[in-house]
């Protein structure tokens, strides 16, 4: 049966509701790298056990904050009022340390969860009892997928190893994902975790994944939702408008974004609006850049008066790794000392500090009377209450029993393996695709990619359960002759073309896979060109030229790359857009291209062509074109430019028809009392002046909307999305 179109689906929906152990250095991690952890791979599950109390020499009944019938804000009021401010200090940094003499244990929080348990932070690792997790496709390649309920799974997929983990001593149960930035700019090199360029289709994605990650089946129905139970607890990052990591001289450390009130409101503040708002997430992670001057972490009025006061965070706020050393040694922001910034941030509302300097200065900070002691109880009040929330204080026995069999299980290995399958998108055909079993015996599988493993998985993504690379995935239907072609992704000589020529002009058909990796597109380093990089295309070409059978050209990549010159060559049969496929990505290209699968994803991203980078600078935030200095706008929203693809661009093996568009009204007609007034707007296209061309937001009830149908029909000759 014909299934809907899935990116359709999101279009529609959105204008009906009208958008180991080693810490390395990444944007969750220190800046200069300067902590270590110790792998304990203890036992402990959780703190209010008698037993614990036993061998510490406490009577458990003793302490309020132990006694499950009363109220969390009760018990958590008893813990934090048990401590010293010495010791209330020391649990305000990503390494709470704990205080013995109350029994309280120390608690990492830093964990990773972005498309699969990581082992990127402390919280978190592998050994010879756990020694991987399930890694799914990186997020945008997932989201290409349009596909709701599949952003769910995952995140209960996630959790549920994540668990296991837990239960087994070798993970925590706060986990710093998912990343929702919206790729503004092409160039972006973090595009690879993030949901894409659609505010609207990240805050989806956003409040799915969070959804999946942290509701726990039957217990929604809470009328405090500072109560609901966690499976594990999400945090939505990095707060905001955070998009220029490394470019040209311009890092994150410094950067200042200048963003018009319009686009941080329609633009970058939409995603975290909807995750805290829809998906109820339990953390939001401010990020290193400033914001108009002033750094987020250290902004009341993102974080005090936005987060936790116009959307109601039941939750924590946390700050990206080392951000108040760098307001401090980077922006030197109003020259303050160590103890003025966290003074500064505490007050603005940050809860807990990933690094040192809340627990190192803070101290100080209190003796110099620059922030109070109830200042500190009430971050703690925050972080505690979702820790018990989390069954961290007294277990969770929906969860209690997994372990080892609930990682790495062939159910979970399947759906990375569909993930994949729904969020590769084909950008050609020329009635070759899908190619026949029967009459392509042989198969020349070359290019940089084509034996790709860790390359699939992306950045944040711990140690996979195992690999299935694209040659091992095209053997499972025919004889394969692997050529690498380039001997990296930077492809810096012509050295291995040649053997890749030759095995392409004996095979039944050619699959090239080419593309990016985190040596050209990744945390810390941004793009500068959209071309692919040294001499694949020169592979590419060569290879095509001298091919016997079809040549099918697969990329792998998170941005969009200017691949004309493939996309008008006649001898290039189909082109394949695989983003980052995960570890059972070989398996799924195969599926795909030997027609096992209909490929439904649709690209969400704009691909520019290559000269786009010369039109404006990365650091420009602006949305809209810029007509004074010839900038084009950003985005599908904003530029009216050509494109190698468009975003939502995506072929089937199947066709559709679009028909019968029934509306519920012809036009959206406002009424102004004598108290709304209307205002001229600045019209830089066409003659036409409406008689009221604006009237300011604040002075209308948004309350109104309007419905349409559309028709979809299948009518080509297998099921498809």
């Amino acid at each position: 049966m014909a299934k809907f179109p899935n990116f359709l689906f999101c279009f529609i929906f959105s204008i009906v509701l009208f958008s180991t152990k080693l810490r390395v250095v990444l944007a969750d991690s220190p800046k200069n790298g300067q902590y270590t952890a110790t792998k304990t791979g203890s036992n402990f599950t959780h703190v209010c056990d008698p037993s614990r109390f036993d061998k510490l020499g406490l009577e458990m009944s003793s302490f309020a904050y132990c006694d499950s019938s009363l109220p969390y804000p009760v018990r958590v009021k008893d813990l934090v009022d048990r401590m010293t401010v010495a010791e209330k200090v020391q649990q305000l940094g990503d390494l709470a340390y704990g205080v013995p003499r109350i029994g309280l244990p120390k608690y990492e929080w830093w964990s990773e969860a972005l498309h699969g348990v990581s082992n990127v932070g402390p919280g978190t690792f592998f050994d010879d009892l756990v020694p991987g997790a399930t890694s799914f496709p990186t997020v945008i390649l997932t989201t290409a997928s349009f596909n709701e309920t599949l952003w769910n799974k995952i995140g209960q997929a996630v959790s549920t190893e994540a668990r296991a983990m837990y239960n087994l001593g070798r993970a925590g149960l706060t986990y710093w994902s998912p990343t929702i930035n919206v790729v503004r700019d092409p160039r972006w090199g973090r595009a690879i975790e993030t949901p894409g360029e659609d505010p609207y289709v990240v805050g989806r994605y956003a409040a799915n994944y969070v959804r999946g990650l942290q509701d726990v089946p039957g217990e929604n129905n809470y009328s405090d939702l500072n109560s609901r139970p966690l499976k594990v607890s999400s945090c939505c990052k990095h707060f905001a408008a955070y998009d220029v990591d490394q470019w040209q001289g311009v890092d994150r450390y410094h950067f200042d974004s200048r963003v018009t009130e319009q686009d941080m409101v329609e633009t970058f503040l939409r995603p975290f609006e909807m995750c805290v708002k829809e998906g109820d997430v339990s953390s939001i992670m401010c990020s290193y850049n400033r914001v108009n001057g002033i750094p987020t972490c250290a902004d009341p009025k993102l974080l005090n008066q936005t987060i936790r006061g116009d959307w109601d965070l039941h939750g924590y706020i946390v700050s990206d790794c080392d951000s108040i050393e760098v307001m401090v040694d980077d922006h030197k922001f109003l020259g303050d000392t160590k103890e003025d910034a966290v003074a500064r941030t505490m007050k603005a509302g940050l809860d807990l500090d990933c690094g040192v300097y809340y627990t190192n200065f803070t101290g100080n900070a209190v003796a110099q009377g620059k922030i109070r002691e109830s200042d500190i109880d009430r971050s703690l009040k925050y972080l505690y209450t979702v820790l018990m929330r989390l069954g961290w204080f007294d277990g969770n026995p929906k969860y209690n029993s997994l372990s080892k069999d609930d990682v790495c299980s062939q159910e979970h290995i399947d759906l990375a393996t569909e993930a994949a399958r729904q969020g590769i998108v084909l950008l050609k055909n020329n009635d070759t695709l899908p190619l026949s079993q029967s009459k392509f015996r042989t198969l020349a599988v070359v290019g940089p990619h084509a034996n790709a493993t860790d390359a699939m998985v992306g950045n944040y993504a711990g140690i996979p359960c195992r690999y299935t690379a694209p040659k091992d995935g095209f053997a499972l239907y025919g004889r394969v002759d692997y050529a690498m072609g380039c001997g990296e992704v930077l492809c810096k000589n012509e050295s291995l073309i040649f053997p890749a020529m030759k095995a392409a002009k004996k095979a039944d058909a050619t699959i090239i896979l080419a593309g990016l990796d985190l040596t050209v597109e990744a945390e810390s380093l941004d793009r500068d060109t959209l071309l692919l990089p040294g001499y694949q295309r020169q592979l590419i070409e060569q290879v095509t030229r001298v091919a016997k059978g079809p040549v099918i050209l697969v990329i792998m990549s998170a941005g969009g790359v200017d691949i004309t010159f493939a996309k008008d060559n006649e001898k290039i049969k189909g082109i394949l857009w695989a983003g980052y496929p995960g570890e059972e990505g070989g398996r799924a290209i195969a599926d795909v291209v030997f027609g096992n699968y209909n490929p439904g994803g649709r690209l969400p991203l704009t691909w520019y062509e290559a000269d786009y980078v010369d039109k404006l600078p990365m650091t420009s935030l602006q949305l809209r074109p810029v007509e004074s200095l010839g900038y084009p706008g950003r985005t599908y929203k904003f530029y009216n430019g050509s494109t190698v693809f468009p975003f939502g661009y995506g072929l089937s093996y199947t066709n559709f028809s679009y028909t019968g568009l029934i509306t519920s009204k012809r036009s959206l007609h406002i009424t102004l009392n004598k108290f709304q007034h209307c205002h001229n707007l600045n019209h830089t296209c066409g003659t036409y002046r409406p008689p009221c061309p604006s009237v300011k937001v604040d002075d209308l009830k948004c309350n109104q909307h309007f419905e349409f149908e559309i028709k979809v029909k299948n009518v080509g000759w297998r099921d498809g999305q």
